[in-house]
């Protein structure tokens, strides 16, 4: 609690309760008068509907047996949509598993792909690097061997007697 006080920042508070009395205000006006006239004409949409089906119930008490048939129909059409709506949805969200896996496994294999080509890329440059310095380290002790006229002399005798052995 005291980092918090701590920490607390009178210009941010101003600026955040300003976003929230912005956002009340935007949803009062946009949101809740659209919410709350649907709601009055749903309301009065199923007053009028009771008092017509109350009309109705007095006028037509014969017919009730109809009427269950009717609502047992209803129900059973309600139950079915209920449980396409469910087996739809599962659907939807086994797809979304399926295409979120794919798409992950693409990724990997870009991954591992990338990595590779860096690898190769990396070694084809470790190798040069070594290549070169190998060059380097011969020039170097080829110059160091052959700095005096007595090497050079004694490395070409050598190299004619090896010559004369292979032949």
């Amino acid at each position: 609690m005291e980092k918090l006080l701590g920490e607390f920042s009178f210009g941010l508070f101003i600026w955040q309760t300003l976003i929230v009395v912005a956002l009340i205000f935007l949803l009062r006006k946009f949101a809740w008068k659209p919410i709350l006239s649907t709601i009055n004409e749903r309301e009065e949409g199923i007053r009028s509907a009771m008092d017509a089906a109350e009309e109705a119930r007095q006028e037509m008490q014969n017919l009730q047996a109809d009427n269950e048939r009717i609502l047992k129909e209803a129900r059973a059409e309600r139950e079915s949509l209920l449980k396409e709506a469910r087996v739809l949805r599962q659907k939807m969200i086994d797809d979304a598993k399926e295409d979120a896996k794919v798409q992950s496994e693409q990724l990997l294999e870009q991954a591992r792909k990338a990595i590779e080509s860096e690898k190769q890329v990396a070694i084809t440059s470790l190798k040069n690097e070594v290549a070169d310095l190998s060059i380097q380290i011969a020039e170097k002790l080829t110059k160091e061997q052959l700095s005096s006229d007595k090497k050079q002399t004694e490395l070409v005798q050598k190299l004619l007697k090896d010559v004369d052995l292979n032949a």
